[in-house]
């Protein structure tokens, strides 16, 4: 009998977040696993898609994506971080901020390129690297800190390095950079062709009046970078699939070679209702607060357990240490968890190559309040 081969992602097997879910679907436990919303978008962006489906707006879009939604983006972008980007030549719909990742990657990195990534990381960095050919060099960042040791970075440099993936607001740990970061990033890429690939979907998402520092507030990171950022986390619509790449040019157009040939284009009327939703900025000014709102009521009802609370500056992840309640490694722990106490969380080790084990786990809290209500009953009983 002949033999078929593997494909090129043998050795990769179902995301721990579908894991999860599955395991909360199957004990009936309340699901704080997987990273989306169980409350509706607001009602008014519902009828801007009605709207534009009604009208007729219901074929292909043009690559790049359409123009009213990325003239929007760029006046985002200009008035929160003070960056340009020209709506046609240097912003690109994309079907959410993991395609954007995707072709990226796919875009500029070659066989035996180097990419380095910082765990605990988002998990289609690494094997979407490994697909094309990369070699993935990691940075641990370590609990209950997880900061960043830029001279150790700088050490994983070398004339192979294509490019940086960051993460920022970091999910999972919630950590966000800071002005020391960037400039050492700065320092790190000077004199070299690296490139930055700039995971920013939480961007809105940051708490206790601290500051999100996007990589294109820095004239040195922006003329390198390729800013990901996503409609589904901004609006509290996952299931839309819809986000963007913003990037010099000269990125873009090879971007987008790539691009044209894995979706080509996306969703017609959801881009122009997003376009007509954004002109009001308020739809995601208020986001920080919305969600502080829900981190405080999380973290305020664990206060009195044996779970500890790690700080939490952005995304809408709380990660929680356990090891005053169990000895367990974290995937364990995080099963028992939910089919004993019902309530799904995703162990902090599927964020790292090595697995490692720090006893941590991450809960989502982009929640109803009678959800985070239950979970917080269920877990004060540990």
């Amino acid at each position: 009998m002949i033999q078929l081969p593997l494909s090129k992602l043998s050795n990769v097997g179902t995301t721990i977040f579908s894991q999860m879910t599955q395991l909360a679907n199957e004990n009936e436990a309340i699901n704080l696993s997987q990273g989306f919303p169980d409350f509706m978008p607001d009602p008014e962006l519902l009828d801007h898609v009605n709207h534009f489906i009604q009208k007729g707006f219901n074929q292909y879009a043009p690559l790049g994506g359409m123009m009213p939604l990325k003239e929007e983006i760029a006046r985002k972008i200009e008035n929160s971080h003070r960056a340009i980007y020209h709506p046609d030549s240097e912003i690109t719909v994309t079907a959410g901020g993991t395609q954007a990742i995707f072709t990226a990657i796919a875009t500029f990195v070659k066989k035996d390129d180097e990419v380095i990534i910082f765990e605990p990381a988002y998990d289609c960095y690494e094997p979407t690297v490994e697909l094309f050919g990369g070699i993935v060099k990691r940075f641990e960042m370590k609990a209950p800190d997880y900061e960043i040791d830029w001279n150790t970075v700088k050490d994983l440099v070398s004339d192979k390095t294509k490019m940086i993936i960051l993460n920022n607001p970091n999910n999972p740990s919630g950590k966000i950079l800071k002005e020391n970061d960037l400039q050492e990033l700065i320092k790190i890429v000077k004199d070299t062709s690296i490139l930055i690939l700039s995971d920013e979907v939480y961007e809105n998402i940051v708490f206790d009046g601290k500051q999100h520092l996007s990589i294109c507030q820095y004239p040195e990171l922006k003329k390198r970078s390729l800013l990901v950022a996503s409609f589904g986390k901004l609006f509290h619509v996952t299931g839309w699939k819809t986000g963007y790449c913003a990037a010099p040019k000269n990125l873009t157009d090879e971007f987008r070679k790539v691009h044209q040939f894995n979706v080509f284009c996306v969703n017609t009327p959801i881009q122009l209702a997003l376009a007509e939703y954004m002109k009001n900025d308020e739809h995601y000014n208020h986001l920080n607060a919305f969600f502080q709102e829900k981190r405080d009521f999380l973290r305020k009802g664990l206060e009195g357990t044996s779970f500890g609370l790690l700080d939490c500056e952005g995304t809408y992840f709380q990660a929680l240490t356990y090891d005053k309640i169990s000895d367990k490694n974290d995937f364990d722990f995080a099963s028992e968890l939910t089919i004993t106490h019902k309530v799904a969380s995703v162990p902090f080790s599927s964020f790292y190559k090595n697995k490692r084990n720090d006893h941590v786990i991450r809960l989502c809290f982009a929640k109803k309040q009678e959800t985070l209500e239950r979970a917080i009953e269920n877990l004060s009983r540990l």
